[in-house]
């Protein structure tokens, strides 16, 4: 995941049957734009919508995603921070409405970590966090593929062949981060244990 930067929309979804004071909700959503702001992301815009009922696919109900389509259109945020958990799908299906990068709280919490690591240690840490943030993103990515298989009873699509592909150099890159990060912790600890000595 790379690191963002530019302008940033930030929404707090308030769930269903959750009534929030107006000072509480003021704090939420200066937290959430304070969060954005430390990568440095412009916030444009910060407000709380109130959800009905969670949509599994969607997260949000149509309505909202349509207002906050036009606003990504009129304003041209870069990414949209959604305050709150969301599903690979749900995540990718926004994505696609909303026509703009969408990242949930742990993303962005995930960057900001990267952002901040100091030590090789922190910075192996947070990759293999972020990368493994991203195989479960992974989850039926390319099933818009998968329908594209030939009629001649041909039964593996191009989207399956793409995904197992995009885990194996996933799945690599965590390996090597695991080896690496094996290898700062011995030497760590032997010159720990000289030092005690």
């Amino acid at each position: 995941m790379e690191i963002l930067s530019e302008s940033a929309l930030v929404i707090y979804p308030i769930p269903p049957g959750v009534r929030v004071e107006d000072n509480v909700l003021e704090e939420r959503l200066e937290e959430a734009a304070g969060l954005a702001r430390a990568i440095n992301l412009d916030v444009l815009d910060c407000y709380s919508v109130n959800i009905s009922k969670i949509s599994p696919a969607n997260f949000l109900s149509k309505g909202i995603i349509e207002r906050i389509a036009d606003q990504v259109e009129e304003l041209e945020p870069q990414v949209v921070i959604f305050d709150a958990a969301l599903s690979p799908v749900q995540q990718r299906n926004l994505e696609r409405h909303v026509n703009c990068k969408v990242i949930d709280r742990t993303g962005l919490i995930l960057e900001i970590f990267g952002d901040r690591a100091q030590t090789r240690e922190g910075k192996i840490q947070v990759d293999l966090a972020l990368l493994e943030y991203q195989r479960s993103r992974l989850v039926r990515a390319w099933t818009h593929l998968e329908r594209q298989r030939g009629a001649t009873g041909f039964m593996g699509g191009p989207g399956e062949t793409q995904i197992e592909l995009d885990r194996r150099i996933i799945g690599d890159k965590i390996a090597k981060l695991k080896k690496d990060l094996e290898q700062v912790r011995r030497t760590r600890n032997l010159a720990q244990a000289k030092r005690e000595k």
